[in-house]
């Protein structure tokens, strides 16, 4: 099996040789079907390639390309379930934790099943939207079906460290890379299994937050009620943030969101609700949100906490009173908000609950002047809210394509609640991107036990196809 090959390359960033590895084998199948096919390097140190590959169609007039990336995010294998590792692909019956059990490989293309589940790094993040472009190509050169536009396709390898040199090769290559539209193959279906086209994505930027106390740590009962302690702190400082129904407290956190048009509210109203499949999913009792609908809260910027670290836990548990405590807030920004302007406002909250700001680690001078002490630090440059208009006739053309693959209307959606860089695409290529997303959502993308729905990878082929030759 082809992609079972494409999955066991390793594609943690940093991991130079492993990259190229995987660059390479993109590139390979693009050659063995005809394309043109080159890495297109930024020149940055220990910057991975961008995989890319064109198709000229005589007489075609528009110009498609199709983006993917094929890097993951890292990994911790004693994180995963047992029999599984990341680089490793097992097919499973179904899902781990409703029962799946290890399937070995058919030897026969037509023996596998559409339900099995491929379990692996990069399965379905986002290894699957690279592998759909490619075969849905390789499918018409196969099937002698000519395709009715020019395709380029664009397979970056830094996407999940923020696309650090997207804006690089942008600029370095803004004439091969002009197209009319930009065809986005990451991230799910809609969770009820509808195939959706998404015309929006969040922005994101990182946050460290660290607050101090003591400068070494100290016995909890004999300093316990005089010696300040940083856990508390930091939970206070961090629960002041946000109200029990997780709406964001920081003044002007929403003032600047672009509202949705008219067409867009209206898309809106027609997506099928998801709630009751997620609760019973996920065994929730109460959601955020206070009432609003799920895809109603993805058009909303958000304030989360990605982890919380302060002295030990578990068997390492001891009776001190930890010197700091840290914490990682994760920002989605939507069509309106400024990456720095954003990270601006959680800041002015921090001093406005008493605390002195700095980008350092403090000296004793410091920590004595200043009894509430928090280092902030971006991490990265962050990026931008995109939003292309939903009525866009080229787009449209795509959701017509799209539709012949079903028996249904697509899924139309303002805005994903993920992030990518596509405000990149406007700004430096001058060009309208929209998501068309393949995979299953219950895919643990970013997390252990990472799979893909086989089903769904293979009409994802077929979608990714009927955009190629679509009218």
């Amino acid at each position: 099996m082809e992609y079972r090959s494409f999955l066991a390359i390793p594609n943690v960033l940093g991991d130079s040789l492993n990259t190229t590895r995987n660059a390479q084998f993109i590139g390979d199948i693009l050659k063995q079907n005809g394309v043109k096919s080159e890495l297109l390097l930024s020149g940055e140190p220990h910057s991975a390639p961008v995989v890319y590959g064109e198709v000229l169609v005589p007489g075609a007039t528009t110009t498609i390309a199709f983006y993917a990336h094929y890097d993951g995010q890292p990994v911790n294998p004693k994180q995963w379930a047992d029999g599984l590792e990341p680089f490793k692909p097992v097919l499973m019956s179904d899902r781990i934790d409703k029962g799946g059990k290890p399937v070995s490989f058919p030897n026969d293309q037509e023996a596998f099943q559409g339900m099995w589940r491929l379990y692996a790094r990069g399965s379905s993040d986002d290894k699957a939207g690279v592998f759909a472009i490619v075969k849905a190509y390789e499918t018409l050169v196969k099937t002698g079906k000519k395709p009715t536009t020019n395709i380029k396709f664009f397979f970056e390898g830094e996407e999940e460290a923020g696309s650090t040199n997207l804006d690089v090769i942008f600029k370095k290559y803004t004439d091969k890379l002009k197209a009319d539209l930009w065809v986005i193959c990451d991230g799910p279906r809609n969770i009820s299994g509808k195939k959706q086209v998404v015309f929006g994505v969040r922005g994101d930027v990182n946050i460290d937050l660290k607050v101090y106390a003591s400068k070494r740590p100290l016995h909890s009962g004999n300093y316990g009620n005089w010696a300040p302690n940083p856990g508390m702190r930091l939970a206070q400082l961090l629960s002041s943030m946000k109200d029990n129904n997780g709406n964001v407290l920081i003044e002007g956190f929403y003032d600047d969101v672009t509202p949705l048009s008219e067409t867009e509210k209206q898309a809106l109203a027609k997506i099928p609700p998801v709630e009751s499949i997620l609760k019973e999913d996920l065994a929730l009792g109460k959601p955020d949100g206070e009432g609003k609908s799920f895809m109603e809260l993805l058009t909303l910027p958000t304030l989360n906490v990605n982890g919380m670290q302060s002295g030990n836990v578990g068997s390492m548990a001891s009776n001190v009173i930890p010197t700091e405590a840290t914490a990682v807030i994760d920002l989605r920004l939507v069509l309106g908000n400024e990456v720095k302007r954003q990270v601006n406002k959680v800041v002015d909250h921090i001093i406005k609950k008493g605390y002195y700001v700095i980008d350092h680690e403090p000296n004793d001078e410091e920590r004595k002047q200043h009894p509430l002490l928090a280092k902030v630090v971006m991490r990265g440059s962050g990026y931008n809210a995109q939003r292309t208009p939903m009525d866009l006739p080229l787009a449209q053309k795509v959701v017509n394509a799209i539709e012949t693959t079903i028996d249904y209307q697509a899924v139309k959606i303002p805005s994903a609640g993920g992030s990518l860089p596509l405000y990149l695409f406007e700004k430096l290529l001058d060009a309208k991107p929209i998501t068309v997303p393949i995979v299953n959502y219950d895919n643990n993308q970013h997390a252990e036990n990472e799979n893909v729905v086989l089903q769904y990878l293979w009409e994802g082929i077929e979608t990714m196809s009927a955009i190629m030759v679509m009218k």
